[in-house]
């Protein structure tokens, strides 16, 4: 038998096949495999070929949360009654509009309207207006507002000037601002520090009233004209000068001390410390120490003269002329505001003025302390724990709380125009308070928050008929009702080993001081329930969805 030949294979087809050659999703020899460009890019969004619905594509530019993607041309599902058009007009202030959005999700929102042109060609020029938003909101954060109307101004501005997709982010330090032009671009962030505070309601309501004129369709406001006005509000001077403001720490220190109790003795004597403390913290000041050691240096005169009344045997209340100098360093503004961006869901700013607030009253003390000090070493039996007792006389009350009012708006560097309806609300504040307190017998903690509503109902609808924040109006109407004694006799007490007393004294100042700020926001609330806004239905207020306790 002859032997069969048989032909090796090719060596190269002997060689051992890669992976990839044996991959299950290889195709297999003498398949053509389709063409596939791999710089294609995919969505999981994007329906496959040949499974589009009928219909012609959608006309509308990529560009809001509204439209669909590209690759997608499926009817979109609306609600019944369509999505309401919020216009930017003068119909109600922007405040309450831009809370309506910023309480509204982000896919909810209605898209915005293009109020002013951000350049000649009306291309959106995203970096120069987010710069000059954060520019306004470090005024208006600086400036003592609550970070909620902050935000709603910021979020006025990015929308008048075409940003509808826009998320402002506000902390006690830190302001940032998001972006995105759609949803396959990427955001744009930016963001700013807030590192010096100054309170000066004059250029807080000139900054409103930019925003209101950006965010105004009959007011054409361009970016230059708009950096051009920032600037102005940055370079004003204050309305008062600083021997004014001395003046009005005396005068707010009288007032207070006629409050709990005292004479026209110790009316000077609470102004004369008061200035003399005013004089000292603006010196620190000037040497560059913190706002800690400004203020328990300028808490030492007040107590320093009241031992003085005492070792010359001066037949006066101490303790009033002590507190009544005190008052003017009180951080009632901070306080407030704290408690109240708290209440609005603001938790790391609200932490962040307390925390603020508790440094600046034990400053204070400090300072009591020390002058008490060197009291007690010159002899002098000074009795700081001796109660007060608010005066019951109605027309000496209402003129003190009055003149009160005056210096703090004076203090807060008010515009004239709006002294006047802050000394009045100032005297209906206390008049409330009083009524209630006194013939009505009611506590001091819910007379206080009565008369806290009373002062924030008033404020908002001032600062509706005047298109500004309701700040100037509110926050020096508050002070007669401040709890500047009850807070100082009860860290004084601590501080003298008597606990108990201590711990009453200023549980009784917390309940104070909540129902300060919960009266003010609850005032605020309740005017905005009369308010409709245009296109919006009353159901499209809500507020932030709490966790309710899981």
């Amino acid at each position: 038998m002859g032997r069969e030949l048989v032909a090796e294979p090719d060596r190269e087809d002997r060689k051992p096949q890669s992976d990839e050659a044996r991959s299950a999703f290889a195709p297999p020899s003498g398949v053509a495999a389709a063409f596939e460009d791999e710089s294609h890019t995919t969505s999981e969004f994007a329906i496959p070929e040949g499974l589009a619905p009928p219909g012609p594509p959608s006309t509308e530019p990529e560009g809001s949360a509204f439209n669909a993607p590209h690759t997608y041309r499926a009817p979109a599902f609306t609600p019944p009654t369509g999505i309401p058009v919020v216009k930017l007009t003068r119909e109600v202030p922007w405040q309450d509009r831009m809370r309506t959005m910023l309480r509204m999700p982000v896919a909810e929102r209605p898209v915005a309207e293009q109020v002013q042109r951000t350049e000649e060609d009306g291309g959106p020029a995203v970096p120069r207006v987010l710069d000059l938003t954060l520019r306004i909101g470090e005024l208006l954060l600086a400036g003592g507002e609550g970070a909620e109307d902050v935000e709603a101004a910021m979020l006025a501005v990015c929308r008048s000037y075409g940003l509808d997709r826009c998320e402002p982010n506000v902390t006690f330090t830190l302001l940032s601002m998001s972006y995105q032009p759609s949803l396959v671009d990427d955001p744009i962030t930016a963001s700013r520090t807030v590192r010096r505070r100054a309170t000066d309601y004059t250029r807080l309501a000139a900054v409103y009233r930019l925003v209101d004129d950006i965010s105004d369709d009959e007011t054409e406001v361009s970016l230059e004209e708009a950096y051009r006005r920032l600037a102005e509000i940055r370079r004003n001077r204050h309305p008062y000068p600083g021997w004014v403001l001395t003046g009005a720490a005396g005068l707010l220190a009288g007032a207070a001390s006629v409050l709990v109790g005292g004479d026209a003795i110790v009316f000077v004597a609470a102004a004369l410390g008061a200035m003399l403390g005013d004089r000292l913290a603006w010196l620190c000041a000037g040497r560059g120490l913190p706002e800690f050691y400004q203020f328990t240096v300028a808490a030492m005169p007040p107590a320093a003269i009241g031992i003085a009344l005492t070792l010359a045997n001066v037949d006066v209340a101490s303790s009033a002329v002590v507190t009544g100098g005190l008052f003017a360093l009180l951080p009632g503004r901070a306080l407030v505001a704290g408690v109240q961006d708290g209440l609005t869901g603001f938790y790391i700013t609200a932490a962040a003025r307390l925390l603020e607030v508790m440094y600046f009253y034990v400053g204070i003390v400090t300072g009591v302390l020390l002058a008490l000090y060197f009291g007690v070493k010159l002899g002098a039996e000074l009795d700081p724990d001796i109660a007060v007792s608010s005066s019951q006389e109605p027309v000496w009350g209402i003129v003190a709380s009055m003149l009160l009012a005056l210096a703090f708006a004076v203090l807060l560097q008010q515009e004239r125009s709006t002294v006047l309806m802050v000394t009045l609300n100032g005297g209906v504040a206390w008049s409330v308070y009083g009524a209630m307190h006194y013939p009505g017998g009611l506590s001091p903690v819910a007379s206080t928050a009565v008369a806290a509503g009373v002062v924030g109902l008033f404020g908002q609808l001032l600062s509706r008929f005047r298109f500004a924040s309701a700040l100037p109006f509110t926050t020096a109407a508050i002070g007669p009702l401040l709890p500047g004694s009850a807070t100082y006799f009860g860290l004084l007490s601590i501080a003298q080993n008597d606990v108990d007393a201590g711990l009453v004294n200023l549980s009784k100042a917390a309940a104070l001081a909540m129902a300060i700020a919960i009266g003010v926001n609850l005032g605020s609330e309740i005017s905005r329930l009369f308010m409709r806004l245009p296109g919006v239905s009353t159901e499209g207020r809500r507020a932030a969805k709490r966790t309710r306790g899981f």
